[in-house]
């Protein structure tokens, strides 16, 4: 019982906010990568990053998207640096994967100074650029779908996501 759709991308993509939103006009459940780890270790992101480190918390989020991609019938959001896994890459190729692209400007305007976002903590703009350039291909690799976010509304991007993911059902 795979999701019916994963959805990736950088931090302030828009992850959460529209596969919360695909999830409900699919009339199927929503989950994020990050929120079940959180479960799991029963603190906050930021807390698993300062206290096991990002080693252990990216061991725990692999466990937690490799079960949910098993065991998940719904709209699965992976945090920003999921993808940065092999093994997740690999567990990916079998999925229906959305790929939420947004451009520099969009992601630090949307992130900003978010302290629940560990990895960011600092040069907000410095880092968001190595990221995307780290990042991008791997997320190129992954997508079955592209769907740009930049300047768009979140209406526009969820109808978008919603008809990309139909469409894989044909």
């Amino acid at each position: 019982m795979a999701p019916v759709a994963v959805i990736v991308g950088a931090p302030g993509a828009g992850k959460s906010s529209v596969g919360k939103r695909v999830a409900q006009q699919l009339r199927v459940p929503f989950a994020d990568s990050d929120t079940l780890v959180e479960k799991r270790a029963g603190k906050a992101v930021a807390d698993v990053f300062v206290s096991d480190g990002e080693d252990t918390f990216r061991a725990m989020e692999y466990e937690e998207i490799q079960s949910a991609l098993e065991n998940f019938p719904g709209v699965l959001s992976l945090g920003g640096g999921a993808i940065l896994d092999d093994r997740t890459r690999r567990a990916l190729r079998d999925q229906r994967v959305v790929w939420l692209q947004v451009d520099l400007a969009s992601a630090t305007g949307r992130v900003g100074m978010n302290s629940a976002r560990p990895l960011l903590l600092g040069n907000v703009r410095g880092t968001m650029i190595t990221m995307l350039e780290e990042r991008t291909p791997l997320y190129d690799e992954i997508a079955d779908y592209r769907i740009e976010t930049s300047g768009r509304a979140l209406k526009d991007v969820v109808e978008e996501t919603v008809a990309a993911v139909k469409d894989g059902d044909d």
